[in-house]
């Protein structure tokens, strides 16, 4: 077995007994020595790894909710990588509530920023098109509509989880169908008057 593969199986190993932790107790009273001891590995093995039980959450979600992420990462399907986002915090409830709720509260803001970001930006250079637009202005925008969409995310979790994704993604394509599109036509036509 070559050495990358050896790494992932040990990463994987760690990544099944913190999701595994997380179903019984909060994020915060984890121990290094008990998610070890789950999967029979050392602290040593561990810290090769991950800089903390925080670094390894992170890894969890960038191995499995990013990529599908990115699978969908452009303007015609982003509601469908939206929605898998929404499904996987769904399918994955009992350890994203954990971290929701837990001192790793923090890094599940970072990662759902993080990677909307990047699907929002690429959906604004995609609108933008030829359209003179300033960078810093899609950068607002991106950040604007990542904001939002995170703020629906939030409160998803915070309210249990009720509504069901596919809804929410309907109602989110209704209200910004075309309001990104306008922002860019009014922000290039405001720059054009000057």
């Amino acid at each position: 077995m070559t050495h990358s593969i050896m790494t992932e199986m040990t990463k994987d190993l760690l990544a099944d007994s913190l999701k595994n932790l997380m179903k019984i107790k909060p994020l915060h009273k984890i121990t290094i020595q008990e998610l070890v001891d789950a999967c029979t590995l050392n602290r040593r093995t561990f810290y090769y790894h991950f800089k903390d039980i925080y670094d390894l959450l992170e890894w969890i979600y960038k191995k499995e909710a990013v990529v599908e992420l990115q699978k969908h990462a452009n303007f015609n399907t982003w509601q469908e990588s939206f929605l898998n986002l929404f499904l996987y915090i769904q399918n994955n409830k009992e350890i994203c509530l954990c971290a929701f709720h837990s001192l790793g509260r923090e890094h599940l803001d970072r990662f759902l920023y993080s990677v909307t970001y990047q699907l929002i930006q690429q959906v604004v250079d995609t609108k933008s098109g030829e359209r003179q637009v300033h960078d810093n202005y899609k950068n607002f925008l991106a950040n604007f509509y990542t904001v939002a969409f995170i703020g629906l995310v939030i409160q998803w979790m915070e309210n249990g989880m009720k509504e069901q994704p596919e809804k929410i993604i309907e109602n989110l394509s209704i209200t910004v169908r075309g309001s990104m599109l306008n922002a860019l036509e009014q922000y290039e036509a405001f720059n054009q008057n000057l």
